[in-house]
């Protein structure tokens, strides 16, 4: 079986994590000296790289080289060539302990976990515990774990990572080292997708692959595993790219030209356009609530930029550079006095066309409105 992307592309040294340059830094001085912690908290969004580091972390408190090599040591990165390092590589080391919280969340998992940390490590300096979606431990589990999470055995490294820090009690985020990742940049993002399509031989157009960036929401993992998904779509037979319109068929979600398209048409007040497009969206397949979301972001962007131009260095990490001229473009025609209302009246369209059999009737309704007012 083939690995999947973000399994194959997976970082395997701190200097390739990309977005999280203060964790990168903070845990390659701590390799450095020496001074790896023995409890770590790692929250953030999905796809962000917590359960990546922390594997990094088991890697680098373990690493052989590092610990026989004083120059190697001081780059505080682990050497992926040692037997300790492979194993965990591979997935297939003894004494890195991974447990999915999510479906082992009682008192008696944590008890077990307890006696096992007990337990020296079969063949490695230090024994791993990583507990991923940590938030979602009981009340109990979490009391039953304090007392290892604060004095654990010499040989023990505990690592929680969570979605949702908010549901960490205080007494367990008060005895760990804490680190809080942030989504991912787009342009990171279509960095990285545009490294691995050329070590993949996937040809693949610019715009295809701002869309799948924009898709992710920050996610480093979930635009691998659209790019995983695009492999098994396959790349025309005759050699040409894959196009826009073959990613949005793929994932029903519209590239951003769309977005600005229509965005236009409205800010225009081009009515008939604008349903005429509308109903191109519908008979496309299209998702018509999630075309309205990235509408409705495309619209506050613009009023943001219209007001405040400063705002301009914020959205070059949420958008493409192309995306980003365009949007500049559209705030000379926005008219705040008329086009918030248009914002709001979308919005509102937004919370009926989720539960709506018929998602279009409350877009055009709100188009109608705004343009005909």
């Amino acid at each position: 079986m083939s690995l999947s992307i973000y399994r194959k592309y997976r970082p395997k040294v701190f200097d390739d994590l990309l977005g999280q340059p203060t964790i990168v830094q903070i845990l390659k001085n701590a390799g450095r000296l020496n001074k790896i912690g023995h409890a770590y908290l790692l929250s953030g969004p999905r796809g962000t790289g917590k359960t990546t580091v922390a594997r990094l972390i088991a890697k680098t408190a373990n690493c052989e080289t590092r610990r026989q090599n004083q120059k190697f040591q001081a780059l505080g990165e682990p050497c992926n060539e040692c037997r300790v390092c492979l194993e965990i590589n591979e997935g297939r080391a003894l004494d890195i302990i991974e447990i999915d919280a999510a479906s082992n969340r009682g008192i008696d998992e944590i008890r077990n976990l307890k006696d096992a940390t007990r337990v020296a490590p079969t063949s490695y300096l230090y024994k791993v515990f990583i507990i991923d979606e940590a938030h979602m431990l009981t009340k109990e589990a979490f009391n039953a774990l304090l007392k290892t999470l604060e004095e654990p055995p010499s040989h023990v490294i505990l690592i929680l990572a969570t979605t949702e820090i908010d549901k960490i009690p205080s007494t367990i985020s008060s005895r760990s080292q804490r680190f809080n990742f942030k989504k991912a940049a787009i342009p990171q993002i279509i960095e990285k997708l545009k490294k691995i399509c050329e070590i993949e031989g996937l040809k693949i157009e610019e715009d295809a692959i701002g869309l799948i960036a924009a898709a992710a929401e920050g996610s480093f993992r979930d635009a691998e595993s659209l790019l995983d998904q695009l492999v098994n779509f396959g790349a025309p037979t005759n050699g040409e790219k894959i196009s826009l319109p073959d990613i949005e068929q793929m994932i029903g979600k519209t590239g951003s030209a769309k977005i600005a398209g229509f965005a236009e048409k409205l800010l225009k007040n081009d009515i008939e356009g604008a349903l005429k497009t509308l109903n191109e969206i519908q008979e496309g397949g299209y998702n018509l609530a999630q075309f309205c979301k990235d509408l409705i972001h495309h619209l506050r962007r613009t009023l943001v930029l219209k007001i405040d131009p400063t705002m301009e260095n914020a959205f070059q990490n949420e958008l493409a550079k192309t995306d980003l001229e365009s949007l500049k473009k559209q705030t000379i025609i926005f008219n705040e006095e008329k086009h918030i209302q248009l914002l709001k009246n979308l919005i509102n369209a937004y919370g009926q066309m989720r539960y709506s059999p018929f998602p279009i009737i409350p877009l055009e309704v709100a188009v109608v409105e705004s343009l005909k007012s």
